[in-house]
């Protein structure tokens, strides 16, 4: 199962782009035993439009572009479930046994997305109630893949 993450804006260099190249790394690696084929981090380029709204739609626009056909969409928002690293991974292992070809994890902009993008998910995840910078959120829905690819093997990082 193919695995993308559409991030609206940057990574600046520095030790944020190091620790999501690391998990990533990581997450390939380990991922291929649970399925997982490559890892494919895509940016977009945040709108300039002066309107909240306006700036919304051209990047929801953007993002609706690059998601893979069939492609399971889950998006990264400060309302949607707080799930355990558990059920993250029995949602990805559910998803591959259904031979999905692809699970695309959305993070927005700094406005959210539009409505009609949200529409597509088939699940709103957060991260807690915290509002978290997108940069972290990017590192920690990395280190959450890579973490859930670990659990089939019973590999040490994830310790219950």
């Amino acid at each position: 199962m193919r695995v993308v993450i559409a991030a609206v804006g940057r990574l600046k260099q520095g030790p944020e782009r190091e620790l999501a190249a690391s998990y990533r790394k990581r997450a390939e690696a380990t991922g291929r035993a649970f399925g997982l084929r490559a890892i494919e981090v895509i940016e977009i380029r945040e709108s300039r439009a002066q309107d909240v709204e306006r700036r919304r739609v051209e990047e929801s626009i953007a993002i609706a572009n690059i998601i893979p056909d069939g492609a399971v969409v889950i998006v990264l928002d400060g309302s949607g479930e707080n799930l355990d690293s558990a059920a993250l991974a029995g949602l990805l292992r559910e998803w591959r046994v259904e031979d999905r070809a692809a699970v695309c994890f959305i993070v927005g902009g700094a406005d959210g997305l539009a409505p009609s993008l949200l529409a597509r998910a088939k699940l709103k995840l957060a991260f807690g109630k915290a509002t978290w910078p997108h940069q972290l959120v990017r590192i920690m829905l990395l280190e959450q893949i890579y973490r859930a690819a670990t659990m089939p093997s019973g590999h040490p990082y994830h310790r219950t």
